[in-house]
């Protein structure tokens, strides 16, 4: 029973082909593409909409320089948020709940904000390992704590990604195995939980939005630190 509660995050296979990259490739061929015309319909003036007060929103604190990756982190918070909500379907595969895809985000963009960083302001991205007015004594130890949390922030950023979408999947599967075996024998008891796992559900459609926004909203903060 305990193994079956986490085969839902293996990654399916048909014929030995992983299926991972079908269920990464799905939210783009959802997502609608802009049409010719000049008025568009309301689903792509609602998603027009949507990216330019998100970008808006997300670049604001950011300077002019960091204002070149608005494509780029628009683009993964819409990936991340469909990817997410297509995973609370039935008989669907969440790619976000491996810890493999989620550091393969995360990784690479945060090595990509600290390379930008040394680019162009060097003395201004190693100033931040050494708050100023440390006493001389406690200068090595800041040094390596400071050093270790650079280093701990993508390790953080895909943990808490994945953990937040596999802690919500099984607490999800849990709740709804408990109704099922309760309704031949307790079916008040069966209502009352179909009813919490209904608001859990609800409660998973925000995180999976939250989640994918906050795992921007990261990376744009660690992009402000180096621009």
């Amino acid at each position: 029973m305990t193994l079956s509660f986490f085969d839902q995050f293996i990654s399916p296979s048909y014929l030995g082909i992983p299926l991972i990259f079908v269920s990464l490739a799905l939210p783009w061929i959802l997502f609608p593409t802009p049409s010719p015309r000049w008025l568009n319909n309301r689903l792509l003036s609602l998603q027009g909409w949507f990216m330019s007060a998100f970008a808006k929103q997300l670049l604001l604190p950011i300077k002019p320089a960091g204002h070149k990756w608005a494509i780029l982190f628009t683009s993964l918070v819409l990936f991340l948020i469909m990817s997410n909500m297509l995973g609370l379907l039935p008989y669907t595969f969440t790619p976000t709940t491996q810890l493999s895809l989620s550091m393969g985000f995360a990784a690479p963009l945060w090595l990509a904000t600290v390379l930008t960083g040394a680019r162009t302001q060097i003395t201004h991205s190693l100033a931040h390992l050494l708050p100023e007015g440390t006493p001389v004594p406690l200068i090595p130890v800041l040094i390596i704590i400071e050093t270790a949390s650079l280093f701990i922030r993508p390790l953080a950023l895909g943990v808490r990604l994945t953990a937040n979408l596999t802690a919500g999947h099984l607490l999800i599967q849990l709740i709804a195995t408990a109704a099922f075996v309760l309704l031949p024998l307790m079916p008040s008891v069966a209502i009352l939980t179909t009813a919490l796992l209904f608001l859990l559900t609800l409660l998973e459609v925000a995180v999976a939005m939250i989640q994918a926004y906050v795992f921007v909203l990261l990376l744009s903060l660690y992009l402000q630190e180096n621009v």
